[in-house]
């Protein structure tokens, strides 16, 4: 089973924002990324571009089944059509994530807290890009 795990974040929301994203065959990570998506985003606009970025991302493993895991709730509950995308913006990446879901025969979305070990990496990699590319926006006392 493949499985994507991507996080999103801008520091001062809206402000400079880094995604990070990875695809797993279980326990096993195939492959990370790590990127910059703007000087001036939301959290929720960094959020959606790392789900774009892992479903390219695992498109290159399989056309089968994909678990997509996030830990933004607005997100996922969107996705699964629990909550209306109001925001044009948002509406925009929602809609390329609804093309995106054509290479595949299933998506599963699912939310996972911070906490989740995999989370975690990819909090890191898009921490690790944002202290890279903006220094000036270093958070001492982020979440690790």
């Amino acid at each position: 089973m493949i499985y994507t795990n991507s996080d999103g974040g801008a520091r001062g929301n809206p402000g400079p924002g880094a995604i990070g994203a990875i695809v797993r065959e279980d326990d096993k990570i195939l492959t990370k990324y790590q990127g910059t998506v703007g000087r001036r985003v939301t959290n929720n606009v960094a959020e959606y571009e790392g789900l774009i970025k892992a479903l390219k991302l695992a498109s290159k493993f399989t056309d089968k089944e994909v678990t997509c895991i996030l830990d933004s709730e607005l997100i996922v509950k969107q996705l699964l059509g629990e909550y209306r995308v109001k925001n044009k913006r948002l509406l925009e990446l929602f809609q390329k994530v609804q093309k995106l879901q054509d290479n595949f025969e299933k998506i599963v979305y699912k939310h996972a807290p911070r906490e989740d070990k995999y989370q975690k990496i990819v909090d890191g990699l898009l921490n690790e890009q944002l202290d890279k590319e903006f220094p000036h926006t270093y958070k001492k006392n982020r979440y690790k």
